[in-house]
């Protein structure tokens, strides 16, 4: 595999893994306050599965929040207990925002390595055609 190509593909897999990222994080907003919600989380791990596909990466298991879910008051609520409590999310909407912007950061800092890459396969067939 040639640089060009591997540097495409290390920048595809960035964008492919930090859309997903974004996606789950945007089910974490959309599900701030749905009861009983637990926080989805995904790490990145490097793509081992081929040889010549070194430094790209990709998703791996999607965890679950550990944390505790908050306590919400609500006596009328229809999932409330005997003493009017009942478990909402462990959505913190302040870091959910955060993670959604660093991820939308390093797409398009992958998409910008994907079209200087491309531009640099262009020039080089340019100046070989000459």
């Amino acid at each position: 595999m040639n640089d060009f190509t591997q540097a495409l593909s290390v920048s595809a897999s960035g964008m492919k893994a930090q859309s997903m990222r974004l996606r789950h994080v945007s089910e974490n907003i959309a599900n701030a306050d749905t009861p009983g919600y637990h926080r989805k989380s995904v790490s990145f791990e490097a793509a081992m599965s081929d040889p010549d596909s070194a430094g790209t990466v990709q998703l791996g298991d999607v965890q679950l929040d550990t944390r505790d879910l908050a306590r919400i008051y609500d006596p009328g609520h229809p999932l409330a207990d005997a003493t009017g409590y009942y478990d909402g999310s462990n959505v913190d909407l302040v870091v959910e925002i955060a993670d959604a912007r660093e991820a939308q950061r390093s797409y398009e800092a992958n998409l910008r390595m994907f079209d200087q890459t491309r531009q640099m396969s262009s020039a080089l067939l340019e100046l070989l055609r000459r």
